[in-house]
């Protein structure tokens, strides 16, 4: 497997690389991470089943629209596809360094240019509307990004409804979700959204600075939706540190009801995360689908 790995970044990339080192590093709950070396130059390496590659090309097509951007640092994708029962993706390798800590105070210009990065990759929009050129994952979980003329129709239909749909095959109860689905068009009603390119899965694990201390975002689930679903997974799993929100208002103010919205669009997580490890997260949609009912 590592030898057709091996020849297929030297075929994109032409220049011979024939791996020496092979060491297994984080690559989240859901791919196997390697940082493959030859000696000279290291590419970060994530593997899954073979039937998973599409999830891949996916991964790679967002991070190449990103990369189009020019706004936030982006890891290259270099080639993806199979070899033997396993399905791979080369990455560039990006050294993150201490500058991840949220709590360090001397991180804080990072993160407030992290935040105006995304902020203007945030500005990049669609013609075409709410969606995106192809279906991909979040987590795991197919994401449809079926193109779309309105926002609230294709959150309704595309995002909560088809978790919802999900959840249900996996037992989960939702006593309120039709009342949900039924309020949104109110709920979202003074909100004017544009399309904006976002990442679609930006915690604080899919995000960091280089070792130089550059802003970097990875990991994405990339489509065309609104602005604020980015930034408000950023609050649910303990949240970017201060300078992140200073420095993304600064270049591109959040709309007037945002700290309404937010819990709206973490439901869309939350229900994932059901859906992926269930557990508790059921009680937690539940709480959050009571709390924006309110």
């Amino acid at each position: 497997m590592w030898t057709q790995i091996d020849t297929h970044i030297s075929q994109v990339t032409g220049e011979k690389f024939q791996s020496q080192q092979r060491r297994s590093v984080g690559g989240g709950c859901i791919n196997q991470g390697y940082a493959v070396s030859n000696g000279e130059i290291t590419y970060f390496v994530k593997q899954n089943l073979a039937s998973q590659v599409a999830m891949f090309e996916a991964e790679a097509l967002g991070l190449e629209q990103m990369i189009a951007t020019a706004s936030i640092r982006i890891p290259k994708p270099i080639c993806w596809g199979t070899a033997e029962n396993s399905s791979y993706i080369v990455l560039e390798w990006l050294e993150l360094g201490s500058g991840n800590s949220n709590s360090s105070l001397r991180d804080a210009p990072r993160w407030q240019e992290m935040g105006r990065k995304l902020a203007a990759m945030h500005k990049v929009s669609s013609s075409q509307g709410f969606g995106w050129k192809i279906n991909n994952t979040i987590g795991s979980t197919p994401q449809i990004n079926t193109w779309t003329a309105d926002w609230t129709e294709f959150y309704i239909k595309h995002r909560l409804g088809y978790q919802f749909q999900l959840a249900r095959r996996r037992g989960g109860n939702f006593p309120q979700q039709d009342k949900l689905l039924t309020a949104i068009p109110e709920l979202l009603a003074n909100h004017q959204v544009q399309p904006s390119l976002v990442h679609g899965d930006l915690w604080g694990g899919n995000a960091g600075c280089t070792a130089s201390g550059e802003p970097v975002i990875f990991d994405p689930a990339t489509y065309f939706g609104d602005r604020e679903v980015d930034i408000a997974m950023t609050e649910l799993f303990g949240g970017f540190p201060a300078a992140f929100y200073k420095g993304y208002n600064e270049v591109f103010p959040l709309d007037l009801g945002y700290e309404q919205r937010k819990t709206l669009y973490n439901l869309y997580h939350i229900l994932n995360h059901f859906n992926l490890f269930g557990g508790s997260y059921d009680s937690q949609a539940n709480r959050m689908i009571d709390q924006i009912l309110r």
